[in-house]
């Protein structure tokens, strides 16, 4: 079926996308895995291509592409090559970036978005907390005003990006007794004092994505670093979150697309009883009925993100796509492991690190269940 959101100028970016990606990426794919991180030339060669300053304006280095039709194919088609790819650059890219250009001051963007944007300077957002995972107004770091400063302490888990990045978006508790009115962002940096960075987090997937806790000692803010306004830390949140869980929704269904692409190639080639194990009626209804749910699912985020990029799409909606495109990935690559026999099961083969990849899919940016809690609640329960 033909995909309608998309012009000849988006796919011509995506003709660039794919070129960029066969030229840098795909050659080192493996020793990202087992380096177990980015490396740094690919963030700066990504700057310099134009990807990661889609939203920010060209006088601070960007496109300022005006468009989140471009964000949603450059998370496509990093996500087909890894899923650690478009979850650590999208965090850069799609989900902080609408923060820092949106939020922040005419010196505060001067400061910061040029390097976000060559990739120089590698963003991260701290939300997640041990005590509080998907319910973001039970955070317990603090921030307490020390004259025209502020003074953090606490710490968050699960951050993408948390190892390496320079600067982090910080949701603190300005206001005690209070829940989500008592909470504001600010701008951390690499190397203030008190602000430490834990090890690596030694997730089952995605070891190319650095995860890391965070750890806020006494560390001392300058108030020139609150993003946003006092005490609207929540709103300004939520009011982003729709993005982030489209951005993911995104990620899942291509990551999905491109292994069952992989594996019908496979299941033509592999024979069994003198045959192609994808001509018999088992596997070959078994992968009618996964293509099926691929291409209804894909049609749904289609739309969301056309929604969005016209200002439409609902928390509700982006809440929808997330879920539903997480759970049919884990269930596409499920059944794509099991038709690779033995050889699914093996860590080197990609059919293996995709299923280990999108488990995380259905807990972050808002777990399932949590997704599936708005959706209720819009019903009226």
């Amino acid at each position: 079926m033909l995909r309608r959101p998309y012009t000849d100028d988006h796919e011509a970016f995506r003709d660039s996308v794919r070129q960029f990606l066969r030229r840098e990426v795909w050659p080192h794919v493996e020793r990202y895995a087992q380096d177990k991180a980015i490396p740094r030339d690919l963030w700066r060669a990504a700057g310099a291509q134009g990807y990661l300053g889609l939203e920010i304006p060209e006088e601070h280095g960007g496109s300022a592409a005006g468009d989140y039709r471009y964000n949603a194919v450059l998370i496509e088609e990093l996500a087909r090559v890894a899923m650690a790819l478009a979850s650590s650059l999208s965090i850069h890219f799609d989900v902080v970036t609408p923060y820092l250009v949106e939020l922040t001051s005419p010196g505060q963007r001067d400061r910061w978005l040029p390097a976000v944007a060559s990739g120089e300077v590698v963003t991260a957002i701290g939300m997640t907390e041990p005590s509080a995972g998907s319910d973001l107004a039970a955070l317990r770091t603090s921030a307490e005003p020390r004259g025209e400063d502020w003074v953090l302490n606490g710490s968050k888990t699960f951050i993408t990006n948390g190892y390496s990045a320079d600067l982090v978006v910080v949701a603190a508790r300005t206001t005690p007794g209070s829940r989500a009115k008592g909470i504001t962002l600010f701008g951390v940096e690499r190397g203030t004092p008190g602000f430490t960075v834990g090890n690596k987090l030694d997730k089952i997937g995605q070891p190319e994505a650095d995860t890391a806790e965070l750890f806020f000692d006494d560390v001392v803010v300058p108030g020139a670093n609150m993003i946003g306004e006092l005490d609207r830390g929540f709103a300004h949140m939520m009011q982003r979150l729709p993005q982030e869980r489209l951005g993911a929704a995104v990620a899942n269904i291509a990551h999905a697309r491109q292994i069952l692409e992989e594996t019908i190639a496979y299941a033509g080639q592999r024979r069994a009883f003198g045959s192609p194990i994808g001509s018999f009626q088992h596997n070959k209804f078994l992968l009618a009925d996964l293509v099926t749910r691929a291409d209804v699912t894909q049609a749904y985020v289609d739309q969301c993100v056309l929604a969005h990029s016209r200002g439409e799409l609902s928390a509700v909606d982006a809440a929808k796509a997330k879920w539903w495109s997480a759970q049919v990935q884990n269930e596409i690559l499920d059944h794509c492991v099991q038709l690779h026999g033995g050889y699914g099961y093996m860590a080197e083969q990609r059919v293996a690190r995709a299923w280990r990849d999108a488990r995380v899919t259905r807990i972050w940016a808002g777990s399932n269940e949590i997704m599936k809690e708005l959706i209720g609640r819009d019903l009226g329960f």
